[in-house]
C-alpha cells in the first residue's frame, strides 16, 4: 500500500520533551499546530538513543487518525550552551582548546540518568572515560544506552580522564566529513 504523500511534510520545531525509558516524546512545530510524536525507533534511524530537551530538530511527519507523528530525522541542533563550563573541572580551559581535542570513537559502558554519570571506552583501549548527565545535556543527548557508539572528545580533568564534549556517531562521522583538510591533517 503506497503512502499517501499529501500527508507528509518536512518540519521544523523543538523537543518539548523525551523520555528514553517511555521510548518516546514531543516535538513542538515552529509553526504550530498539535504536537509531533517522537518515538525511540526514529531517533535509533539517526543514530541516536535520545535527545535533550529543548533542543532544536528538523523531522519529517506523517499525519494520521492518530495525531502526526515523526517518521524521519533531518537534524538535530543541542539547546543553546550557557555561559561558562559545563563544569568545575573545565573551569580551566579554554573552550577553543576543548574543540581542538579530536573526536574519538567510544562504546558506552554504562550510564544511569538518575545517577547523572556513566563510563565510556575509546576504541582499542579498556580506560573508563568519565561521561558527566550535564556534558550529555549540552551535546544534545539525555541518556546512553550500553553498547552505544559515540564520538567524544576526551580530556584529562581533575577527575582523571573524561568526556569534555559527546556526538552520537554519525553526527560525529558528518562533522568530521564537513571540516577543511587542514584542520584534519592536525590531527593525524
Amino acid at each position: 500500500m503506497a503512502e499517501d504523500l499529501s500527508s507528509m511534510s518536512q518540519v521544523e520545531g523543538q523537543v518539548k520533551w523525551f523520555d528514553p525509558a517511555k521510548g518516546y516524546g514531543f516535538v513542538v512545530s515552529d509553526q504550530g499546530g498539535p504536537d509531533i510524536l517522537l518515538h525511540v525507533n526514529v531517533l535509533r534511524n539517526f543514530g541516536q538513543s535520545s535527545v535533550a530537551d529543548g533542543s532544536r530538530i528538523e523531522v519529517i511527519t506523517h499525519r494520521t487518525d492518530r495525531g502526526v507523528q515523526a517518521v524521519e530525522v533531518i537534524s538535530i541542533t543541542p539547546p543553546p550552551r550557557n555561559e561558562g563550563p559545563v563544569l568545575s573541572d573545565f573551569s580551566h580551559l579554554d573552550p577553543e582548546e576543548i574543540s581542538r581535542h579530536p573526536l574519538e570513537p567510544a562504546r558506552v559502558k554504562w550510564f544511569d540518568k538518575a545517577k547523572g554519570f556513566g563510563f565510556a571506552n575509546v576504541f582499542g583501549s579498556d580506560d573508563d572515560i568519565f561521561l558527566h548527565i550535564e556534558v550529555l545535556r549540552q551535546s544534545g543527548l539525555a541518556d546512553l544506552q550500553p553498547g552505544e557508539a559515540l564520538a567524544m572528545r576526551v580530556i584529562d580533568g581533575r577527575r582523571g580522564r573524561m568526556a569534555a564534549e559527546v556526538l552520537a556517531w554519525e553526527a560525529a562521522v558528518d562533522e568530521t566529513e564537513r571540516r577543511p583538510a587542514a584542520d584534519l591533517s592536525a590531527e593525524t
